[in-house]
């Protein structure tokens, strides 16, 4: 395994500015995750330090060694794209060994190395099948496997779950997870799914329009959002805000809203921000509302009140029963709630 390390890392393509000095420092063993919208430049970033996009300026170091300008095979990166980039008329064991025998490995070595990485993705029984005869689930793990063989330093991983159906996503999600504390390799991921940032990373790097929001581990990011951005692209259903005002007395106020907040909250305009699972319909609840909307969702349903022209969702268990135009009292933790700069959206 090693580290990269980028430092004031710019990319332009076709005039436009894609990465913006850049510094990303990922660790030996980590999991790191890209996540932010489409567009925001999280793949580019990933094909630079495999060398697939040459970067304006900056530097790049993979294991303490300067990898600017070296070519992307002599990186020791093994990468997964979002299509699964199979030669179709190879079987899964030629498709894995490709690059290997390209490379001059010796026979012996590659076979060991195909069987090893066929057992860890539970392909043994698929070796010796082609592309068309698999199933997208198996077809991405072949192309994990055909990077897996290399035994790279570095894996990145450019959306490899983005052309599977819910369940098979979430399997290989779990198995992604299983691989890298087998292995303990470093490995890059690129999603814009906050599920898989958030069940997969040691570590997100949320992402937008070229510069880096925030980095922190999925905890941190989702419990203390750098900005209103942050906040906002984490979540389902995303955080509730309000637009008001914090008093002397450390209240929020917004019309005939009020919630009282921590003594350390500052004053003056603000936008407050608050996860639906920390508004709690409660009958003795310090606020009043109408049930606008419920959404079922198995396990739990998502309730939507109006309260005072304010809409908020919140996290209700599945056996309560609600319908809209329902009265209802709820309460917010005021002790959970984020305050957000109504200008910049930075975390006040």
């Amino acid at each position: 395994m090693s580290s990269v390390h980028l430092r004031n890392w710019s990319i332009t393509l076709g005039g436009a500015r894609i990465i913006k000095d850049l510094d990303l420092q990922v660790d030996e063993g980590e999991f790191l995750v890209l996540l932010g919208p489409s567009g925001c430049g999280k793949s580019t970033l990933l094909h630079s330090i495999a060398g697939l996009i040459d970067a304006d300026s900056g530097a790049i170091d993979i294991g303490g060694r300067d990898m600017r300008f070296t070519d992307p095979s002599e990186r020791g990166i093994g990468m997964v794209f979002q299509s699964y980039a199979l030669y179709p008329t190879m079987t899964v064991r030629d498709n894995m060994s490709f690059g290997l025998r390209i490379a001059g490995t010796p026979k012996a070595e590659i076979a060991a190395r195909v069987e090893r990485a066929a057992e860890m993705l539970q392909l043994e029984a698929l070796l010796g099948k082609k592309p068309a005869q698999l199933s997208g689930g198996q077809r991405q793990r072949v192309a994990i496997g055909r990077a897996l063989v290399r035994e790279a330093s570095v894996f990145l991983f450019d959306e490899p779950l983005s052309n599977l159906d819910a369940k098979l996503r979430a399997e290989l999600r779990r198995e992604l997870k299983l691989l890298h504390q087998r292995l303990r390799s470093t490995m890059i991921y690129v999603t814009h799914d906050q599920v898989e940032a958030m069940t997969l990373a040691t570590r997100i790097v949320v992402m937008r329009g070229g510069e880096v929001q925030q980095i922190g581990s999925p905890a941190e990011v989702y419990q203390r959002p750098a900005n209103r951005f942050v906040a906002g692209f984490l979540g389902s259903p995303a955080m509730n805000f309000i637009d008001g005002e914090v008093d002397i007395h450390n209240c929020f106020r917004a019309g005939a809203m009020s919630l009282a907040l921590a003594p350390d909250a500052p004053v003056g305009c603000a936008v407050l921000g608050v996860r639906p699972e920390h508004v709690s319909i409660d009958a003795f609840g310090a606020l009043a509302g109408t049930v606008a909307l419920v959404e079922p969702m198995g396990n739990h349903q998502v309730v939507w009140i109006d309260c005072a022209g304010h809409m908020l969702s919140s996290i209700a268990p599945e056996l309560q029963h609600f319908a809209p135009g329902q009265a209802v009292r709820f309460a917010i933790d005021g002790a959970r709630v984020s305050l957000f700069d109504p200008d910049g959206g930075k975390r006040l």
